[in-house]
């Protein structure tokens, strides 16, 4: 059965995106908490790197300290508390969201230029790949018009509720990708509140575990592995990368 998720790929034309000709993606994990300037100058690297062809694409898992980051559309009124935790220019796109321990975070370092070009397509799969990594969970995940990221409606709180358990936010420098996703596995949700997420204040945020899934980390990412390689093709096991700061 093709899932809800590939069958907009397909609609998408993101076909493109799925290289099962090219070599694998090395796909990585780091164990303990990764200091944000560290990632962010590791990402940086890797990507000329990939741009200049003397390194292969990447994903890289991980998880961060307690922190805000600020994407280029961020407006300062969102940042409501703004001494609570470290708050770091990111230098994607969106608004200011939240990283702390218990949500995975999955930076994607791609090759566009072998990839189609689109960035719309691109961050269509990557919400479809958190979607399809959901549904292993029995979680049904979705989109919606005009706002990023992966849903979850919540009829225990309302009819019209429904809240963001996932992040998109992107940034693709000489086609080729940095940045990515963070996906909500069992982080403090109060953290939140020193933020408007992603500049949407009518919507909350959750978790799996807010949900009633206890999943291990290692879990969900065997998860989005899997469900990574049926939208962008095979993945490697790979040491994180590497940056003159890692």
């Amino acid at each position: 059965m093709v899932s809800e998720a590939l069958r907009d790929d397909q609609a998408c034309g993101i076909p493109a995106l799925l290289r099962a000709d090219r070599e694998p993606v090395q796909w990585s994990i780091s164990d303990s908490v990764v200091a944000y300037p560290e990632a962010l100058e590791t990402m940086r690297t890797r990507t000329r790197a990939i741009a200049d062809g003397q390194a292969g694409e990447a994903v890289w898992l991980l998880e961060h300290p307690p922190l805000y980051t600020a994407g280029t559309s961020a407006r300062a009124d969102d940042l409501l508390v703004p001494t609570r935790f470290p708050v770091f220019d990111a230098g994607r796109g969106g608004q200011y969201t939240y990283h702390g321990p218990g949500q995975r975070v999955a930076y994607v370092m791609l090759d566009l230029r072998e990839r189609g070009r689109d960035i719309r397509c691109l961050v269509s799969a990557l919400e479809n790949w958190v979607i399809d990594t959901l549904a292993a969970f029995n979680i049904k995940g979705e989109k919606r018009e005009g706002r990023i990221g992966v849903w979850v409606r919540r009829p225990d709180k309302g009819p019209l509720v429904e809240e963001k358990i996932a992040a998109i936010g992107v940034r693709v420098s000489r086609w080729v990708t940095f940045h990515g996703i963070s996906l909500n596995v069992s982080p403090d949700l109060e953290h939140y509140s020193g933020i408007v997420p992603c500049g949407i204040s009518d919507h909350g945020v959750t978790s799996m575990e807010a949900l009633g899934h206890l999943a291990s980390m290692a879990e969900v990412d065997t998860a989005l592995r899997t469900a990574f390689e049926r939208h962008f093709g095979p993945v490697g096991l790979a040491s994180p990368p590497s940056g003159p700061h890692a």
